[in-house]
């Protein structure tokens, strides 16, 4: 059988076409695998979780009556043990849970400001 002389460099062409567009569409298209898309829709979900629990740990911190002893014992605990004193305290243990959660607990302490910056006035302009 006799082919033409064209296909050879078609199919050539073709092929080289076919891996220049999959190499560009995965390094730069934002293409990705099910399992990168899998993973990165976990972390997404995870992230949103904790932000939706970080309202209720505060609801909790605010609500609780020995909350100045704790915000103490948080206050005096070092930066990177401030997390695991959180989680002592029981406001990070969300209801129908019996465990700490560590991200919920991060969260929270962020939003709590254990540092208690000042408070700005509320006729104080921004100069910066």
């Amino acid at each position: 059988m006799n082919t033409p002389e064209w296909l050879k460099p078609g199919i050539y062409g073709a092929l080289v076409g076919a891996a220049f567009v999959g190499i560009v569409g995965f390094s730069w298209g934002g293409w990705v695998t099910g399992g990168t898309s899998n993973d990165r829709a976990m972390a997404m979900s995870r992230d949103n979780v904790v932000a939706s629990m970080v309202p209720v740990c505060l609801d909790m911190a605010q609500s609780d009556p020995a909350r100045a002893d704790k915000l103490a014992t948080i206050r005096a605990a070092s930066t990177y043990q401030r997390r695991d004193a959180l989680m002592t305290s029981g406001w990070a243990t969300m209801p129908g849970t019996e465990v700490p959660d560590r991200e919920i607990a991060q969260a929270c302490l962020a939003a709590l400001d254990v540092d208690g910056s000042p408070v700005r006035p509320e006729g104080a302009v921004d100069e910066g």
